[in-house]
């Protein structure tokens, strides 16, 4: 149920005492007369109801006090063994991902008010040949109490383990310090006590520490021994009862409405209908949980920067230390360490002639930052008339007013602000495909681009290879060699957008060395950091420096947190990462895969191409798909994917199992594939006649009024041309009817539907927009616009009377992924 807490009980090691401090617990809570379920992960080493099993003890633990279930065990393997070897005896492979899904659900489904999950051994325990219990733990994200073995050597063990937790980002609730035999002198009294003081002092560090409970040695009577532990750990239970549990899912999304403002979203009114949000609580590896409990494969590497995945413990690690010295401190007149370290490591790594790394805070200003050099290059050299950028249509290269200005001006997000923006110029998008052979036409726009306007051209500005947002095009290699020529015949300078392309998302560490082409100015971002801070770079050569910078010129230009210390460490860790060596190898394993995997998608009615290039994965549909409810489907299947325009892509992070880049393949096909049976099932329907059709669908409630809605036919494109003459005519020749009629295109799963809204209240004018017609009718015109012809043979079908097409006031039926619409 929805109030129920989770927490896991874990130890040190082996025979700490687990299970006697789980049962202990569980008596506690029952005594508070709490609802309470003690349940063990996985037993091995006995069957679930055997006298060993660990369920058996707490069962003996609280059997005065409740008949009820108090007791359950996931699953039991005889061999007793870790989990990986007892699994693997009996031929079953435990997963992370499937393990920690079946224990959220469990905790879902649970009557129980507080769920003690009792984990088999230490955090470092294998599950598998690849994941231990400390990814299982780091996944759920529940409250961790940790049960450590008082004895020689507790503290090793114990600072070892609570090392690695912290830097798996779990949450530590209490450390229960648990003595497991009875004291043998004074000197071991001393050393018992002496490690029950060093490390309550050492959990101090923690921003909320830990609480901490020292048990005694309880005893050979279990009975006697849980009662004891029982009234001991009896302040740990209360503190349990009365932590309040974090804001549902319905808290968090109403405050955050009242106050914040997503991206690339509207604000809406009050009564109408927000976008979807996804309340998260925790991420780890490629995966992301929902406040729901939803644990959900990551396919977007949190827009295409967190490469290593979510809090990988060198970075962490990394974050804290420099925390732990200066945070940040301004970059004007000083230098540091971590900036000093990150620019040489950048350099090395990128073509001997790009020298001069100028920090800034995002990609978006990267952009800016270069555009700025770039002019007050030109104007410095002595060609102030060059003033204007070159750059082809689909390229995407950030949001603020300069970075805009380059973006596609006609199928790019920025048209709203074409007016107020700089003036540049665009040729065509390379149509050279970079698994096709290169045609040498392909740069012939280019050519006469700076023929007629080389004089202004102050530089090239795109994304090598591919051009992220603006379509996820990839193009041939040759096409940057042309653009480099044409850009040194011209004395402009070439710079290279590699914020969404750098550090190996296309098989390359940068997409540059496709091509062997170095650019003037390069640009970074996003994964400069591995997804964890916010930081760029635009890096210079030596030439672009000096010609700013001669005359005792300075670049203008200096962000407040330039060169954060905080993101410049992190940075550098999330390049110790990858430069191990395994990078190139991991991208290759999912460019194979998802080429594989993908390649159906090719086949389905509605989709025009699939591509895949290092670990990007592209199905490109043949009409925009419906974002919002394309996300809902596939966050319904346990993948987080955000679809935009045409284009259902993916870009997972480089630690993703094999098994989940399946998976996300298959969840993209499954919600494609059902899109086109819907639309193949309406085709099925009645044939249309030329006439227009009208008969009720249903009828709508609506904040002010009740609407009935009528279809006149459905289409699988827009209006002919031969009909949007036909609906000229009428409207010509009855002028005053342009104030009452409305017509409006409704997709519902089955292609652009024509449909006509009947309202009392008809005051909108007749509205055209990319050939769909929108007016608005009232009942006593209905005879008249029965009159009008107009030709839908085409069109191929139109709805069967007896049977209305199950159409929602938002659009769609309500029932599919909405990626038809």
């Amino acid at each position: 149920m929805d109030n129920t807490r989770s927490f896991c009980i874990t130890g040190t090691g082996t025979n700490v005492g687990k299970t006697l401090v789980t049962a202990s617990l569980l008596r506690s809570l029952l005594l508070l007369k709490r609802s309470a379920l003690a349940v063990k992960i996985i037993q091995t080493g006995a069957s679930a109801n055997s006298p060993l099993a660990d369920r058996s003890h707490y069962r003996l633990a609280v059997g005065d006090l409740t008949d009820k279930q108090t007791s359950d065990c996931l699953h039991t393997y005889p061999l007793p063994a870790s989990p990986h070897l007892a699994t693997q005896d009996c031929g079953v492979r435990v997963r992370v991902r499937d393990l920690a899904s079946e224990i959220r659900e469990y905790s879902k489904k649970s009557q129980a008010e507080y769920l003690l999950f009792e984990t088999a051994g230490g955090v470092r325990v294998p599950l598998n040949d690849t994941e231990d219990m400390l990814d299982l733990l780091a996944d759920l994200a529940f409250p961790i109490l940790l049960v450590a073995q008082n004895t020689l050597g507790a503290i090793n063990h114990t600072l070892l383990t609570l090392e690695a937790l912290e830097q798996a980002s779990c949450p530590i609730y209490a450390l229960i310090l648990n003595q497991t035999h009875a004291q043998a002198d004074k000197t071991e009294e001393r050393i018992l006590s002496d490690n029950g003081a060093i490390l309550q002092k050492r959990l101090a560090h923690f921003a909320k520490p830990p609480l901490f409970v020292s048990l005694p040695f309880g005893g050979l009577r279990e009975t006697e021994a849980v009662a004891q532990l029982a009234e001991i750990l009896m302040p740990l239970a209360r503190a349990l009862t009365e932590e309040k549990k974090e804001d549902s899912l319905a808290t968090l999304v109403q405050r955050d409405r009242r106050h914040i403002w997503h991206p690339y979203s509207r604000v809406p009114k009050e009564g109408e209908e927000p976008d979807p949000l996804y309340p998260v609580v925790n991420t780890y590896k490629n995966r992301i949980q929902l406040a729901d409990g939803r644990s959900l494969i990551d396919g977007m590497s949190s827009w295409w920067s967190a490469i290593h995945g979510y809090r990988h413990p060198h970075i962490v690690q990394a974050l804290k230390a420099q925390a732990t010295t200066f945070p940040h401190v301004m970059f004007g007149g000083l230098t540091h360490a971590p900036s000093v370290r990150l620019a040489e490591r950048l350099v090395s790594l990128l073509p001997p002639t790009l020298s001069r790394v100028f920090f800034a805070d995002s990609g978006s200003v990267a952009v800016e930052v270069a555009m700025k050099m770039a002019l007050q290059y030109q104007n410095a050299t002595g060609s102030p008339e060059k003033t204007r950028f070159l750059t082809p249509l689909g390229g995407y290269h950030g949001d603020t007013m300069g970075a805009m200005s380059v973006c596609d001006p006609v199928n790019g997000m920025h048209q709203l602000f074409s007016d107020r923006l700089a003036k540049q110029y665009f040729v065509p998008r390379p149509a050279c495909r970079f698994d096709q052979p290169m045609r040498k036409e392909t740069l012939d726009p280019v050519t006469e681009a700076f023929a007629k306007h080389g004089h202004e051209i102050c530089a090239v500005i795109l994304e090598p290879i591919v051009q992220g947002a603006g379509g996820m095009w990839f193009y041939h290699p040759e096409y940057l060699k042309g653009i480099a020529d044409l850009c040194k015949a011209y004395d402009c300078l070439l710079i290279f957008d590699e914020i969404a392309t750098g550090f190996g998302h296309t098989g390359k560490l940068f997409a540059l060395e496709w091509a062997n082409v170095t650019p003037d100015i390069l640009c970074l971002g996003k994964a400069l950091t591995g997804g964890t801070m916010t930081l760029a770079a635009t890096i210079s050569t030596d030439k672009v420096a000096w010609g700013i910078c001669q005359k005792n010129n300075v670049f203008m230009h200096g962000p407040t947190f330039m060169a954060n210390p905080l993101a410049c460490a992190v940075a550098n860790a999330s390049l110790d990462l990858l430069l191990d060596g395994t990078w190139q190898k991991k991208v290759k394993t999912i460019e194979t895969i998802l080429s594989r995997a993908l390649a159906p998608c090719a086949h389905l009615p509605n989709v025009s191409d699939v591509r895949v290039l290092g670990d990007i994965g592209v199905v490109q549909t043949k009409d925009k798909v419906n974002a919002a409810s394309l996300t809902r489907f596939f966050t319904d299947h346990g993948v987080w994917i955000r679809p935009f325009s045409d284009l259902v892509y993916i870009m997972p992070p480089y630690c993703t199992p094999e098994e989940d880049l399946e998976y996300l393949a298959k969840v993209i096909y499954e919600a494609l594939a059902e899109c086109a049976e819907k639309k193949k099932q309406a085709i099925n329907w009645q044939k249309s006649t030329p006439d227009i059709s009208f008969f009720p669908v249903q009828n709508l409630k609506t904040k002010n009024r009740s609407q009935e809605r009528l279809a006149i036919g459905v289409c699988m494109l827009e209006l002919s041309d031969s009909a949007r003459k036909e609906l000229d005519a009428f409207f010509i020749s009855k002028p005053e009817e342009q104030k009452s009629i409305r017509i409006y295109s409704v997709n519902a799963c089955h292609g652009p539907m024509l449909q006509i809204a009947l309202d009392n209240a008809a005051e909108n004018d007749v509205v055209e927009k990319n050939g769909d017609y929108s007016f608005c009718i009232d009942k006593d015109l209905l005879a008249q616009v029965k009159s009008v012809k107009i030709d839908l043979t085409y069109m191929g079908f139109v709805v069967d009377p007896e049977q209305p097409l199950p159409v929602t006031e938002g659009g769609g039926c309500g029932s599919c992924c909405g990626g038809c619409h």
